[in-house]
C-alpha cells in the first residue's frame, strides 16, 4: 500500500505525525509513505524508515512573492511532482485550507478530518472521505486516531514511538555531559526571561554540565551571546541544518526548552526534557514520554493561547507569568527527568 501524507508545518506538528506512521508500519506490512512538507522541515520525514519520498512545498515563501513564484515555475514543478504517482490513500493530516488545496492536486482517494474535527472546517469539503476525530485530545493522539480509522487498524495510545532512525541523523562527537537550552520561539508570550536563563545556566555549570545554545535567527544569536558571557562551559553553537542539531540533541544529557518545535524534537528523540509552558495548553500539545515534563506558569489567565501577552510585562518586556518558574526548581525537575531515563 502506498500512502501520501500531507502535513506541511509547523515543526512540532510535523513531529507529532511521526508516531502515526510507526503505528501503520506495525499494523500493515509493506506500507510505504510519501510526504508533502514545507521545505524548512523536509529533513524530518526522511528520518522515518517508512517514508520513501519527501515532496517539499514552499507555501510560506510563495505567499510572500506569488508572482515571482509563478514566473519561476516552482508552483508548476510542484504540481507535476505531486501528480507523478497514484496513491492507494491520500491523508490530509493538517485540516487547513492550504493542505486541502494540495489534497485536491493529488491522485488517489482523499481522507481528512470532517467539519467538526478540522481546524478550518471548510477544508473538509474537498475530501472524498471526511473522518470524525474527537477534539480535546493531545495532537499526537488525534493524528494516530485519524490514520487508524483511514487505514483500518486498532491503535493503542498507551505508548508513543516516533520511529526516528538515529543513523539518519548527523551526530557529531562532543564532549559530554552537556545540556541543550532551547531558548528561541516566535511567540513573544512564550519567552522565558533572559536573567532566568542566565541563572539556570549558572546552576547547570556548577553541577558539572556544559551548556549548548542553538539559534535560528539574529535575535536568538544575540540572546545566546548575552547568555554565554565568555563562560567557557557555555557554548553558542553555529547555525546548522536541522539534522545536525537533532544529532546534537540526541546526545544531550537533558534539555530545557520554551514551548517550541525543537522541544518536541527532543521529546521525539527520547531525551529528558523540561518544557516551560506559558500561554499554551500542555494537555493538547505538551511533550509526552518518560523523563519529560511540562511546567506551566501559575497565573489565572493561563492558558491564554495568545501570541502577545496582554496581561503584564516585566521591565525587559517578558511576560510576568514566567517569574513563577524559578531556575533552581527547573533544574531540580530536569535532574528528576534524567534519573528516570
Amino acid at each position: 500500500m502506498r500512502v501520501l501524507v500531507i502535513k506541511t508545518s509547523s515543526l512540532g506538528d510535523v513531529i507529532h505525525t511521526l508516531p502515526a506512521l510507526t503505528d501503520a508500519m506495525a499494523a500493515i506490512p509493506g506500507i510505504r509513505f510519501d510526504w508533502v512538507v514545507e521545505e524548512a522541515f523536509a529533513e524530518i520525514p526522511a528520518w522515518h524508515p517508512a517514508v520513501d519520498r519527501v515532496i517539499p512545498v514552499s507555501l510560506r515563501r510563495w505567499r510572500k512573492s506569488p508572482w515571482s513564484s509563478w514566473r519561476s515555475g516552482e508552483w508548476q514543478t510542484f504540481r507535476q511532482t505531486l501528480k507523478q504517482s497514484v496513491y492507494d490513500v491520500v491523508i490530509d493530516a493538517q485540516g487547513l485550507l492550504k493542505s486541502a488545496l494540495i489534497t485536491t492536486m493529488s491522485r488517489g482517494p482523499s481522507f481528512g478530518l470532517d467539519r467538526q474535527s478540522a481546524r478550518e472546517s471548510l477544508a473538509s469539503l474537498v475530501y472524498r472521505h471526511p473522518i470524525k476525530v474527537a477534539k480535546g485530545e493531545h495532537a499526537i493522539d488525534r493524528v494516530r486516531r485519524l490514520f487508524a480509522q483511514v487505514l483500518g487498524y486498532d491503535v493503542s495510545l498507551s505508548t508513543v514511538d516516533y520511529g526516528i532512525d538515529l543513523k539518519r541523523l548527523d551526530r557529531p562527537q562532543l564532549e559530554t555531559p552537556y545540556l541543550v537550552f532551547l531558548h528561541g520561539t516566535t511567540w513573544q508570550s512564550k519567552h522565558y526571561p533572559e536573567n532566568h536563563w542566565r541563572e539556570l545556566a549558572h546552576v547547570a555549570v556548577s553541577e558539572g554540565y556544559r551548556v549548548l545554545l542553538p539559534w535560528g535567527n539574529d535575535e536568538e544569536r544575540l540572546r545566546g551571546e548575552r547568555l554565554r558571557q565568555d563562560k567557557s562551559a557555555i557554548t553558542l553553537l553555529p547555525r546548522m541544518e536541522l539534522s545536525r542539531l537533532a544529532g546534537i540533541i540526541s546526545g544531550a544529557a537533558g534539555v530545557v526548552a520554551v514551548d517550541t518545535g525543537l522541544a518536541h524534537l527532543a521529546s521525539a528523540l527520547s531525551i529528558p526534557v523540561v518544557v516551560l509552558i506559558g500561554p499554551t495548553d500542555p494537555v493538547m500539545t505538551g511533550v509526552v514520554g518518560r523523563g519529560q515534563r511540562n511546567i506551566s506558569t501559575e497565573y489565572e489567565c493561563m492558558p491564554c493561547l495568545k501570541r502577545t501577552c496582554n496581561h503584564r510585562l516585566t521591565r525587559n518586556g517578558d511576560p510576568v507569568c514566567f517569574d513563577t518558574l524559578i531556575p533552581e526548581q527547573i533544574f531540580d525537575t530536569l535532574r528528576e527527568c534524567m534519573k528516570e531515563r
